[in-house]
């Protein structure tokens, strides 16, 4: 095989093979903030698997940093869905709206089961994105979203406090999440990135 082969391009664009950021293109969902982007290891959300969000608290502003990527995936042509498990409050649709998702494909899912729901939802095909709020998930646990996301070809954000950054982990990428006056300040701790230390993210228009 030769450089310019189509079977050597097609194994080079499997999701398991790293080439290094100098060598490949963009291969995740843009996070819609270019800083942040810069320093993922796909420059950008992954399409499928599932990332953890460590919060000191919920409403820091880790919803803030998703919104753009669920309305680019809401609006898209072949558009799956959207779905929220268990959310300590309920998203507040004209918020949503106002800021480009579509709703008519974000779905909230409630109910006594939150992770067999997160694993369900993950694992069926049927989403682009599912983001859940799970207490005090094991490894094991953590370890079959991964997996259920893998399967559906899913991206899954479970929200975390941040308490549990020292916690056993199979998620492909971890940041914790601390407010600021006009924006958040993110730090890496897990992931396939040269990124290390903490990056300060102010909000558009701050």
């Amino acid at each position: 095989m030769v450089a310019g082969d189509p079977k050597i391009t097609r194994l080079l664009e499997h999701p398991a093979i790293w080439r290094g950021r100098s060598a490949t293109r963009r291969s995740g969902l843009s996070t819609g903030f270019a800083a942040l982007d810069e320093h993922l290891p796909d420059q950008g959300w992954p399409r499928t698997g599932l990332i953890e969000i460590l919060v000191s608290r919920f409403g820091s502003g880790e919803l803030t940093l998703l919104v753009p990527a669920l309305a680019a995936l809401t609006r898209a042509a072949a558009a799956r869905w959207c779905v929220w498990v268990a959310p300590p409050l309920v998203p507040f649709a004209p918020a949503l709206a106002s800021c480009g998702v579509v709703l008519d494909r974000i779905a909230v899912v409630g109910g006594a089961r939150p992770l067999w729901a997160f694993e369900q939802t993950l694992g069926s095909g049927a989403c682009d994105a599912v983001l859940g709020w799970v207490r005090q998930p094991k490894p094991r646990d953590i370890r079959r979203l991964q997996l259920a996301a893998e399967r559906g070809r899913t991206l899954g954000v479970l929200f975390r406090p941040r308490g549990a950054a020292r916690a056993a982990s199979a998620a492909v990428l971890r940041l914790s999440v601390e407010p600021l006056a006009a924006g958040v300040r993110l730090t890496l701790i897990k992931g396939r990135s040269a990124w290390r230390g903490a990056l300060d993210l102010p909000w558009p228009g701050s």
